[in-house]
């Protein structure tokens, strides 16, 4: 039996529902276990069960992401878990139990990087997918050097494929290959991060392509 001081996102030690807590390095980490019956389960339990599951089960396919693009925000957490915060609390709708994912209010990397000027994505040939945007070089802290952070996503597949280097800011344009998923119609983001992956961009939902 484990106790939360702060809410079922908060550090925690032990098990509490389906949901295992502890501490590593002083980091405070979240793992869920196969539920088991035991005893009365109250319906805002099942309710809260159901919305954990579900972003896990999300964002576990982009886990390496995140855990570089929610660093900011990780204190005393990982970056899978601040993003868990993040997004459970926000990208939630429909009711018990059938929740679903508001594919349009996601982050995958959040922070205070300024994002780029009219990003746009588009399929493009051989299973890629063509970015554009604005060079905002010089507006508060963007910088030429930033790195632009390509993410799609496929619900059908549960995959992400994702690239951390894809281009500079000043490049205005980038490609990511996604040919895992062509024929698939994916949910796509753009984001940014400094050259030295201390400052991140919070990302920009760019809406759905079919992957040629």
């Amino acid at each position: 039996m484990g106790t939360i001081n702060k809410g079922i996102l908060g550090g925690f030690s032990g098990t509490v529902g389906t949901v295992i807590g502890g501490s590593w390095k002083g980091i405070d980490y979240m793992r869920s276990q196969p539920s088991r019956k035991s005893g009365t389960t109250s319906q805002p339990q099942l309710e809260q069960q159901a919305k954990f599951s579900l972003i896990v089960k999300f964002l576990q396919s982009m886990t390496g992401l995140v855990m570089v693009t929610f660093h900011n925000y990780a204190v005393k957490m990982t970056g899978f878990n601040s993003a868990l915060s993040y997004n459970i609390k926000n990208v939630i709708t429909g009711t018990y139990p059938s929740y679903a994912i508001d594919y349009t209010k996601v982050l995958v990397s959040r922070g205070d990087l300024p994002n780029a000027g009219g990003p746009a994505a588009v399929a493009g040939t051989a299973g890629n997918i063509n970015f554009t945007w604005t060079d905002n070089s010089g507006m508060g802290k963007a910088a030429a050097t930033d790195n632009a952070v390509l993410v799609a996503y496929s619900s059908t597949m549960n995959l992400t494929i994702y690239d951390l280097e894809a281009a500079t800011r000043n490049a205005a344009a980038a490609t990511l290959n996604a040919a895992t998923f062509s024929g698939e119609t994916v949910e796509v983001y753009i984001g940014f991060m400094s050259e030295d992956g201390r400052e991140v961009a919070s990302s920009i939902y760019l809406g759905q392509v079919t992957v040629a």
